[in-house]
This record gives structure tokens, C-alpha cells and sequence, in this order.
């Protein structure tokens, strides 16, 4: 997708496609680039398009809902989902068991500084179910993790966004 194609989008959809793609970025879907949408969003603000704070509680609401989401999908069949990711991939077992075992030591600790961190992000919400975390525990973590990454990502396009593109072009 190109920044041409985004803009064209979210001139089309506005805030909604902010959401929609942050939203299934956390999700963990693959294609969904919110590393470029949030950049891209804080030009937009800088620009005048849309509010910055606006940007911001858009893209906290939406990780924070995909967040949810994966949470819940581990708290009820996290133990089944991953009994058949084992089977598919045994390599990977050994460090997802060494996560779930740092969310029981660490618990919202562990899930703040591991929203700070690429992939590991968008993945630890399903550990966080199965290990049943405390919701509001789970939440408040994941909320101040994801407003710190979200923030550096609108804000770096907002302050450096233009600058960025002038240098490019």
C-alpha cells in the first residue's frame, strides 16, 4: 500500500479507517500497517485534517479493542489454541512458555513493557487470557502501553512526518 493509496482512503473514510486499520493491526493480522497509519495520521493532524488528541484516542481505542479481543480468545480457548500452535510450531514453545511464566511473575508490568515491543505487542493479549490475568489489571496496562507506543508513532508523523516526506521526494 502507498502513502498516495492511504491518504485516498482515509480522505474517503476519515477517522473511521484509522480505527478500522489499527484495529486489525492489533488484531495481529498481517497487511495492516499501523506502523504507517499512525505516522501518516499525525501528518493528517499536523496538516489540520483531524485533531491530534482525536488521532490519539482513536488509535488507543482501537488497539485497546483488538487488544480485548485477543484476550478474551485466550482466557476461553487459549489453552486449545495453544496445544494446536504447539503442534504446528514446537520451536516456539519453549518462548511462549517462557512469556506466559513472565506474565504470572510480572503480570500489568509485564503487559505494559511488552506493548512496548515489536510483535510481542500484539501477541501477549492471548498469553494474558490464558493466564487469566485480571481484566482491569490486563486493561489498564495494556492502555498505558498502548498510548505510549501509539503516541510516539502519531507523534513522530506530526512533528517529523513532512519533514520525512520533503527529504524523500
Amino acid at each position: 500500500m502507498t502513502i498516495q493509496t492511504l491518504t485516498q482512503f482515509f480522505l474517503q473514510y476519515g477517522a473511521f479507517f484509522i480505527f478500522a486499520i489499527v484495529f486489525l493491526e492489533y488484531l495481529n493480522l498481517p497487511g495492516f500497517p499501523a506502523g504507517l497509519i499512525m505516522p501518516l495520521a499525525g501528518i493528517w493532524a499536523a496538516k489540520g485534517e483531524i485533531s491530534f488528541p482525536l488521532v490519539l484516542l482513536i488509535s488507543v481505542g482501537a488497539g485497546l479493542s483488538g487488544s480485548w479481543a485477543l484476550y478474551f480468545l485466550g482466557r476461553l480457548g487459549g489453552e486449545k489454541l495453544l496445544g494446536f500452535y504447539y503442534r504446528k510450531f514446537p520451536k516456539q514453545q519453549p518462548l511462549i512458555e517462557d512469556k506466559i511464566k513472565m506474565l504470572r511473575e510480572k503480570g500489568g508490568v509485564g503487559v505494559f513493557v511488552s506493548k512496548l515491543l515489536p510483535m510481542v505487542r500484539t501477541l501477549i493479549s492471548i498469553p494474558a487470557g490464558v493466564v487469566r490475568m485480571d481484566f482491569r489489571v490486563y486493561t489498564v496496562s495494556s492502555a498505558m502501553g498502548v498510548f505510549l507506543w501509539n503516541l510516539v508513532f502519531v507523534g513522530a508523523g506530526y512533528f517529523f512526518g513532512e519533514t520525512a516526506i520533503r527529504a524523500l521526494a
